[in-house]
C-alpha cells in the first residue's frame, strides 16, 4: 500500500520511512521488519550472499558486482550462519535495495553494537568514489563491507550491523551559535549527579574522557585470541572470557597500538526530541587514535534519566598514547530533523543502550 503523504524537507525520522518503505524507494525481497525503522535511521540487513575479498575497493566508474570478480576469493551463502575470521575481509550484500527520488541522498554508519566488538565495517555502492556515501537519487544495491578486528564472528542472514540516515533536498547542520541557544532551552549535558553542566562546544558537542574514580573499572581491553562471538546471541557471553577490565590508578590511560579498549565519556548526553546527532570518527586536533566506529545518535537518546553516556572505541594508530581524566577525545555533530518523530530512542521502544554506563556491547552478560 502506497502512502501519498508528503515526506519532510531536511533529515528524515521515523514517520518518513515508513512512508518512503510503503511508496517502494526503500525494498526488499523479504519486507522490511517494523522495527528496522529507528527515529531517524533504518537499520539494514545482511543478505544471504557474501564474498572474501583480497582487498578493499570503491566502484567508482561501474557496479559493485562487476568490480567483485576482479577482487573475489569465493562466494559465500550466509544463510546459516559464517565465520568470518579476523583480520580478513567480506563483502556482504544487503537485503534492502534504493530506489530514491532525485532529491533524497544520505549516509551509513555501523551500529553501536558492531562498533562495540572492533568490527570494521563500511557501506559501498554502484558510481560512487566514497564509502558510506548513498549519493543523491541512488537507484541500487548496498553492500557492506567487514572486517573483524579482533574477534572471530559469525554473521548470519538478517544479522543489523550498520544503519542508513537519509536528507531530502538538504541537511540542516546545527553551528555552534545555534547549538548554544538550543542549550539553554534544552540542556545537552549533565554531570554524573544529574545536574546540568556547561557544555564545551567547538565545532560541535565536545565529548570527554572519564578516568577518575577510586578503584573504579574505567575501561576495558579486549583480551586477543577469545572465544568465536555469535552475533545474534544477546546477553551470552561471560565478560572475563573477552575483555580484560582497567582500574584507575593515576586519572588516565595509556592506549597501546593494536589494542582496542571501550571507554565512556564524562557527561550524560542528552539529544533533543528534534535533533539527531553523529560522532566524529577521527579528528587529529584531539589525538593519534581513532574514536567511535558507531556515528548516529538518534533522537531521544538520554531523554528518560538526565542524559546517557556515551560509550566511546578506541584504538592508536602508530604509537602509545596517553589519555587523561577530562580530555576531550570525540565531538558530537548535530542536525535538525525535519519534523519531530513519532518514534524516540528510550525504553518504549527496548533500546538497548539507554542510560547506559560503561556499557559493553549486547551480546555480553550485564553486570552487577
Amino acid at each position: 500500500m502506497k502512502s501519498n503523504k508528503v515526506i519532510s524537507k531536511g533529515t528524515l525520522c521515523f514517520q518518513d520511512y515508513d512512508r518512503i518503505i510503503k511508496r517502494g524507494l526503500i525494498f526488499s525481497k523479504k519486507e522490511i521488519p517494523y522495527e528496522s525503522i529507528q527515529p531517524a535511521s533504518l537499520d539494514l540487513r545482511l543478505g544471504e550472499t557474501a564474498y572474501k575479498i583480497s582487498s578493499s575497493f570503491l566502484a567508482i566508474n561501474e557496479k559493485v558486482k562487476k568490480k567483485i570478480n576482479k577482487y573475489k576469493i569465493k562466494k559465500i551463502n550466509i544463510a546459516n550462519g559464517y565465520l568470518f575470521k579476523k583480520n580478513s575481509t567480506y563483502l556482504v550484500e544487503l537485503q534492502e535495495n534504493l530506489n530514491l527520488n532525485k532529491n533524497i541522498f544520505g549516509r551509513c554508519n555501523p551500529k553501536s553494537s558492531t562498533g562495540r566488538l572492533d568490527i570494521f565495517c563500511r557501506t559501498i555502492s554502484d558510481y560512487c568514489e566514497e564509502y558510506e556515501v548513498i549519493k543523491l537519487g541512488y537507484k541500487g544495491k548496498i553492500y557492506l563491507e567487514i572486517t573483524s578486528k579482533t574477534f572471530n564472528v559469525v554473521f548470519k542472514t538478517g544479522d543489523k550491523l550498520n544503519q542508513l540516515r537519509l536528507s531530502n533536498f538538504k541537511t540542516n547542520y546545527i553551528n555552534d551559535a545555534v547549538l548554544q541557544k538550543i542549550n539553554t532551552r534544552t540542556p545537552l549535558v549533565y554531570n554524573k549527579n544529574n545536574k546540568i553542566i556547561n557544555p564545551s562546544i567547538l565545532n560541535g558537542l565536545k565529548i570527554k574522557a572519564d578516568l577518575i574514580g577510586k578503584n573504579k573499572i574505567i575501561a576495558y581491553k579486549a583480551i586477543k585470541n577469545s572465544k568465536t562471538i555469535i552475533f545474534n546471541k544477546i546477553n551470552h557471553y561471560k565478560v572475563n572470557e573477552f575483555w580484560k577490565p582497567i582500574k584507575n590508578k593515576n586519572n588516565s590511560i595509556i592506549i597501546k597500538p593494536s589494542e582496542f579498549y571501550i571507554l565512556k565519556s564524562k557527561e550524560k548526553i542528552n539529544i533533543p526530541i528534534n535533533l539527531a546527532a553523529e560522532m566524529v570518527p577521527y579528528d587529529t586536533n584531539i589525538g593519534e587514535f581513532r574514536v567511535h566506529y558507531a556515528g548516529f545518535f538518534d533522537p531521544g537518546f538520554g531523554r528518560d534519566n538526565f542524559g546517557s553516556h556515551a560509550v566511546l572505541e578506541i584504538k592508536t594508530h602508530e604509537v602509545s598514547f596517553a589519555i587523561q581524566h577530562n580530555q576531550s577525545i570525540a565531538r558530537l555533530v548535530f542536525e535538525k530533523l525535519a519534523q519531530k518523530p513519532n518514534k524516540l530512542y528510550g525504553s518504549e521502544i527496548k533500546s538497548n543502550y539507554q542510560n547506559q554506563g560503561l556499557a559493553l556491547s549486547k551480546h555480553f552478560k550485564i553486570i552487577g
